[in-house]
């Protein structure tokens, strides 16, 4: 309970601090179209993919307790299920489904981190929907049984982007399992683009099991040894992975039948230790979750910083360039007012530099002159610095290293499409401070993060837990001022005198 207890206070945290410190700055430079921590803030998420027929709703019973998701050989269901606890249904009563929702309901309820499949459509919409069951399977998680995967069918057969939504929901899921079944060790058409192309796209590695269910159709173990070769191979061309990941090896013993009466002579008996794995494997999702949820907030901060930095490289560039063309158009005005002045001495118009008209002709002609270098070279040439920036992107802040660069690729459209919106008139205080503050979540609060998950790991199930998770990151700052209307009066305020006033 301790274990639980603290797992919960770690998620907690640092949902916490994607909402406070990463989620305003995403959403207002255009990184996420949502808030970040709405695809975070719910429970563990177990995404359950494969074959048609490959027992995945079978498995699924057997895990909740009963005849939950329908069942068959043919394909049975054409929707993405969710199922999740009931909190408000006591264990002691029989399971069951306690509550059904649709689709419409998921999507637009903020508890659920469902929004970003909205893009979907209203056809993905029709074929998603959420089931409550009062099994204690999903005390601390909840799994996504999805609709078994075809050979020859289409977008249009379908109606929605199968693969697309599939791939959503694999960045949702801390664990993702693949289904098959000995009668098709090989990969129907779109299992094989979901493991060639969408899932590996879309999550980690560490985050996909393969499991060979249905092991009790084998009828001897060299018949399994042969199904399971021949799934290793089939893998091997798919992934392109001569390192082969396990493939766990279970079966539903709700479906198998009387188990005992063939242990004698059989195999199935030698391979519990694997179906218990796979259920331990199963039930580790709240605390891959803390793992998954630690990279998430590593990988994020990440790149806001370096898309914070980018910025803030632009308008310091930009201020510098405005005063350069500042100092030249002042140059500039005092040689106009200078030349007034002569030619003003020169057809006898004043009696000398004394003179007040002379002194008047004089600052007239620089006032003049500034006024037409503002309005005319100065805006051409900041226009013009402007679009050469632009053109090189790239350029704008040092790629030391390959990591920088992978970032990189991920963030420099964003920072072009915010620059192109704003065109560069943007405060430079307000995001040097919310780059300073993320910056501090990239360094100081993943790190704090990754030493509470190693205190975690050296926790026992009965060890009793007295220091929570404190806040990684305290800004003890005074909140930013509001944005000045001017930007060019945000700069100043960045300057040395202002400071020392």
């Amino acid at each position: 309970m301790y274990r639980e207890n603290y797992i919960n206070s770690l998620r907690l945290e640092m949902v916490e601090m994607v909402r406070e410190y990463l989620s305003p700055v995403g959403l207002k430079y255009g990184y996420a179209d949502v808030a970040l921590e709405s695809t975070i803030k719910w429970r563990p998420l177990v995404l359950v993919v494969g074959n048609y027929s490959s027992g995945k709703s079978t498995l699924i019973n057997e895990f909740l307790g009963a005849d939950i998701q329908a069942v068959g050989q043919a394909p049975t269901d054409d929707s993405f299920t969710i199922l999740t606890y009931d909190e408000d249904t006591g264990e002691a009563e029989p399971v069951r489904i306690t509550e059904e929702r649709d689709g419409k309901f998921l999507l637009n309820d903020p508890d659920y981190p469902f929004e970003i499949l909205k893009k979907h459509g209203h056809r993905f919409a029709s074929h998603f929907r959420l089931k409550k069951v009062n099994s204690p399977f999903l005390r601390n998680l909840a799994l996504i049984d999805t609709p078994g995967m075809l050979d020859s069918i289409t977008e249009r057969d379908r109606g929605y982007d199968y693969q697309d939504v599939i791939g959503d929901m694999a960045q949702l899921a801390d664990l993702v399992l693949v289904f098959f079944d000995p009668h098709k060790a090989g990969t129907v058409r779109e299992a094989h683009t979901s493991l060639r192309e969408t899932i590996t796209a879309r999550t980690f590695e560490d985050r996909v099991l393969f499991v060979l269910n249905r092991i009790d159709e084998c009828a001897s173990l060299s018949d399994l040894l042969q199904v399971y070769g021949t799934l290793c191979w089939n893998l091997s061309q798919i992934t392109g992975r001569k390192d082969i990941p396990p493939i766990h090896l279970t079966y539903s013993s709700r479906a198998a039948g009387d188990v005992e009466s063939f242990q004698s002579d059989g195999f199935l008996y030698l391979l519990q230790n694997q179906r218990r794995k796979l259920k331990e494997g199963i039930l580790d999702a709240p605390r891959r979750r803390l793992d998954n949820l630690a990279s998430f907030i590593e990988t994020h901060s990440e790149r806001l910083d370096q898309l914070l930095e980018a910025i803030v490289a632009y308008r310091t560039r930009l201020r510098d360039f405005r005063i350069k063309l500042g100092l030249i158009g002042g140059l500039l005005g005092l040689v106009c007012g200078g030349a007034a002045v002569l030619a003003e001495m020169s057809v006898g118009i004043s009696g000398g530099f004394t003179d007040p008209i002379t002194v008047s002709g004089g600052i007239g002609a620089l006032l003049l002159f500034l006024f037409l270098w503002n309005v005319g070279p100065m805006r051409f040439f900041v226009r013009l610095f402007h679009h050469r920036t632009l053109k090189n992107i790239n350029r704008i802040i040092p790629l030391e290293t390959q990591t920088h660069r992978d970032t990189w690729q991920v963030i420099s459209p964003v920072v072009l499409r915010y620059l192109e919106k704003t065109g560069g008139r943007f405060p430079l205080r307000t995001v040097k401070n919310e780059h300073n503050r993320v910056h501090r979540i990239y360094t100081e609060g993943a790190r704090e993060v990754r030493k509470a998950l190693n205190e975690l790991a050296g926790i026992k199930p009965d060890q009793s837990v007295f220091d929570g998770l404190s806040r990684p990151i305290r800004d003890e700052a005074a909140p930013p001022e509001p944005e000045s209307e001017n930007p060019e009066a945000a700069d100043t305020a960045d300057s040395p005198s202002q400071k020392q006033s």
